[in-house]
């Protein structure tokens, strides 16, 4: 990948693109999850994330797998960003997608980054899908059921506007709760020091497993049909605002890794 073709690229993707597909926690809740990891980073992990993505932010970063989505060049990544699998499953990679997905793309981006013959401009693309991914793991939707696409053909009503369960949870949550990113990240719970390492335990498995458990409680709790207003949200947006945080202290542990 040529630096003028990426960098034109880039560019195109910030201000030109508009997505087709799904979103996964929408703009917003990925951009939360950049800008909570952020804070975890080590400096020697900023330093080798500036010479990739220059001043970047992992929150600006953090869209980009979604940007792409409209560009056909990029459709083998699409299965990337979820992963189908049946309530009472856990995940086993002898049935992942034969196309990938979040754990393969996953793994792929960091054999990526981590490859000595890999180009800059490589390690920046896998890069920014990365922190993308790592934030759709933890959005219980991504870890749903093939049947109804992961809550996308699950319909149902967001204060009597038609939508989808999948939509709820990516979107109209966060977006209802009127919070910029930054506002988020910034009231983001403290945590302990022991608390944020026992979050961050655990290989990427443990954690699709752990999040899919709150899919089946998502899954459980509502009805196709229903009418979500603020008794949801009251219900559940304490776990997003959570999740998020979860996901956004994890990424930094994968990035201290990596780098």
């Amino acid at each position: 990948m040529k630096t003028k073709f990426f960098t034109t690229l880039i560019i195109c993707v910030l201000f030109t693109f508009k997505v087709s597909a799904e979103p996964d926690w929408g703009s917003t809740g990925h951009r939360v999850v950049g800008e909570i990891a952020n804070t975890y980073l080590k400096p020697k992990t900023k330093r080798a994330i500036k010479k990739l993505l220059g001043r970047e932010s992992l929150a600006l970063a953090s869209t980009f797998a979604d940007e792409i989505k409209s560009d056909k060049r990029y459709n083998k990544f699409y299965t990337w960003h979820f992963i189908n699998m049946p309530l009472d499953a856990m995940y086993d990679p002898s049935k992942r997608h034969p196309d990938g997905d979040l754990v393969s793309g996953i793994e792929q981006c960091i054999t990526i980054i981590k490859s000595k013959t890999a180009s800059d401009d490589d390690k920046a693309f896998y890069l920014r899908m990365l922190i993308h991914l790592i934030g759709d793991l933890h959005q219980p939707m991504h870890i749903g059921l093939a049947e109804d696409k992961g809550g996308n053909d699950f319909k149902v009503q967001w204060f009597y506007n038609d939508t989808n369960l999948h939509r709820v949870w990516d979107t109209e949550m966060i977006e209802h709760y009127g919070m910029s990113y930054s506002e988020l990240a910034d009231n983001a719970s403290f945590l302990s020091r022991e608390q944020v390492k026992s979050i961050q335990k655990g290989t990427v498995i443990d954690w699709v497993n752990e999040t899919h458990e709150l899919t089946k409680e998502v899954y459980g709790s509502t009805k196709p049909g229903d009418n979500l207003r603020y008794r949801y949200s009251y219900k559940y947006f304490g776990t997003v605002r959570s999740q998020l945080q979860i996901a956004g202290i994890r990424l930094a542990k994968v990035l201290n890794d990596l780098f």
